[in-house]
């Protein structure tokens, strides 16, 4: 019994070790001396800014219906969804029936809307325009529901896009998250890497997500041996010194 009591504590030890707590799994923390979080600075947020190969949807409204229908007033099918969109080219521009190719590329929506308003005014003056970036999708991988989804809103940051994933599992890695972010012009895409626990990361470099952003949720090195909650690490010592009485037991009766 003396042995079986040893065990019995070096292994509750071991398990109390292996839990998940707040320090490691929890958000919004303050730095301090023990958990040594991160501090991040806060910086103005930037919109996004088109690049080459994103995709623009537009709608052209005028009280001229005939031309405006011709030009693509109705851009929507029957079932809501925009019927066309329009790819910029590698020269950074896109082309639009009866207008010559418009430079997009490094301008917001806002901006883009402004330059095509001004371009159909010059064939249809009460012409107004309505534009969006139709590759408004950001992706997750690894330990987080990987999949791809909807960027709904301006400024969406990286608490709402991992909630509508359904959070990081508790084996994901939030020490080190990292967003993979496609550059312009052929350059190589930016990685960014950061602790999401640190209250700092708020309107840091890292809060917010854009078009075509990665993000990549890696799993903790030590997570197959740890316990995701108290309720599955009672079971597993219920469990296993159920298991471990009755090898011993089978061996005091084999030796008796």
């Amino acid at each position: 019994m003396k042995t079986i009591r040893v065990i019995l504590i070096g292994f509750v030890a071991v398990m109390l070790s292996s839990c998940y707590s707040h320090r490691v799994i929890g958000y919004l923390q303050e730095p301090t001396k023990q958990n040594k979080l991160p501090q991040y600075d806060s910086v103005p947020y930037q919109p996004y800014r088109i690049r080459v190969n994103d995709e623009i949807i537009y709608r052209l409204v005028s009280m001229d219906e005939t031309i405006s229908k011709a030009l693509g007033a109705n851009q929507s099918s029957s079932n809501g969804q925009y019927a066309n969109s329009y790819r910029v080219y590698s020269d950074g521009t896109i082309d639009l029936p009866f207008l010559e190719p418009i430079k997009v590329q490094g301008l917001t929506e806002v901006e883009a809307q402004d330059t095509l308003r001004a371009a159909f005014r010059e064939i249809i003056p009460d012409a107004d325009v309505k534009v969006a970036l139709y590759n408004k999708y950001f992706s997750v991988i690894g330990d987080a529901h990987a999949s791809q989804y909807y960027i709904y809103k301006e400024k969406m940051n990286i608490f709402q896009a991992l909630a509508m994933t359904g959070d990081v599992m508790n084996s994901g890695d939030r020490r080190h998250i990292r967003i993979i972010r496609p550059r312009d012009n052929g350059q190589e895409p930016e990685i960014l890497e950061f602790d999401m626990r640190t209250n700092s990361i708020i309107d840091s470099k890292y809060y917010y997500i854009y078009p075509n952003d990665v993000i990549y949720v890696a799993r903790t090195k030590n997570s197959f041996y740890t316990v995701g909650n108290y309720a599955g690490f009672i079971g597993l010592i219920t469990s296993s010194v159920a298991l471990l009485t009755t090898v011993l037991n089978y061996v005091a009766y084999i030796y008796k």
